[in-house]
């Protein structure tokens, strides 16, 4: 029996062909690029770490302690920590009440302020300590106000937590304001329809929406205030078992050529960003799955 094709209609396209797509990669040479970026992630960033931690091996086991473990040292990390914390905290408050007003409200200026909340990314951390130091010492525009009254914001613990909220804001106001820009406002004016106040709305409606966001800026916050160290040493005073921080611990140890100890106390460091890393991870990783659940 001869079968018939049957004769396409007039005026229709060539017919599609299918091709089998599953066994093929959407970059081309995927074996070559992971091979490119796991050797340059290794030079940049495991070599390094891992020289720091093999040399904080050179010391025994009761010299590391002894390293990381001293008066001094002890004094800097619940400086270093506990003025992070509060600064994250401030900028948890403060970066949430910025992002509300860039995202809600329209005024002459905005894009000026807006530009001005990236100013600590782009300021070198050494400028930004100078010019705290200009505004709040005993003879500053601010502090030679401020100081007769009894209140000194420069040159001890005041200045470590200002100068930290100066370079953690931009951490919460960036995270927030892009999940507060697709916060659906119908679902507050569903709220309020229903009799709900507005601080009911806000913590029962949007806070829930946000709190994420808000915890990733703050851990973000808290991760970089760890860490910094330009900004800090103008305005802190470095006055030890007082207003030292721990990366200058560190760096008296190298001018002392104390390098195992040294690399002990930045391994006490190390691994304290790497938790706030996966800290970070999994509240971005949480954030991720309420977007896509909502």
């Amino acid at each position: 029996m001869t079968s018939v094709a049957t004769p396409l209609p007039v005026g229709a396209g060539p017919v599609p062909v299918r091709r089998s797509v599953g066994n093929r990669k959407v970059l081309p040479g995927f074996n070559l690029t992971l091979g490119y970026t796991l050797a340059y992630l290794s030079l940049i960033v495991l070599v390094p770490l891992s020289a720091l931690v093999l040399k904080s091996f050179t010391l025994s086991g009761e010299q590391f302690i002894a390293a990381v473990s001293s008066p001094r040292a002890m004094a800097a990390y619940r400086l270093t920590f506990g003025a992070s914390f509060i600064a994250a905290a401030v900028n948890a408050v403060f970066g949430l009440l910025v992002a509300w007003v860039l995202v809600r409200y329209t005024f002459p200026g905005k894009r000026i302020i807006d530009a001005l909340v990236d100013l600590p990314f782009a300021l070198p951390t050494a400028v930004a300590g100078i010019s705290l130091s200009a505004l709040l010492a005993g003879n500053g525009w601010i502090g030679q106000y401020l100081e007769p009254l009894g209140v000194q914001l420069a040159f001890n613990r005041n200045g470590v937590v200002i100068a930290l909220i100066f370079i953690g804001l931009p951490f919460v106001v960036r995270t927030v304001q892009p999940v507060l820009e697709d916060t659906e406002r119908e679902l507050e004016e569903a709220a309020m329809s229903l009799g709900a106040t507005r601080w009911q709305t806000f913590s029962r409606v949007i806070l829930p929406a946000i709190a994420p966001a808000l915890l990733t800026g703050f851990a973000m916050a808290f991760a970089r205030a760890i860490g910094e160290y330009g900004s800090v040493i103008f305005i802190a005073g470095n006055m030890p078992m007082v207003s030292e921080i721990v990366p200058l611990i560190i760096i008296g140890k190298l001018e002392q050529y104390d390098v195992a100890g040294a690399t002990a106390v930045a391994v006490v460091m190390l691994l304290a960003s790497f938790v706030m890393l996966l800290v970070i991870n999994s509240l971005q990783s949480w954030q991720r799955k309420r977007s896509g659940g909502t």
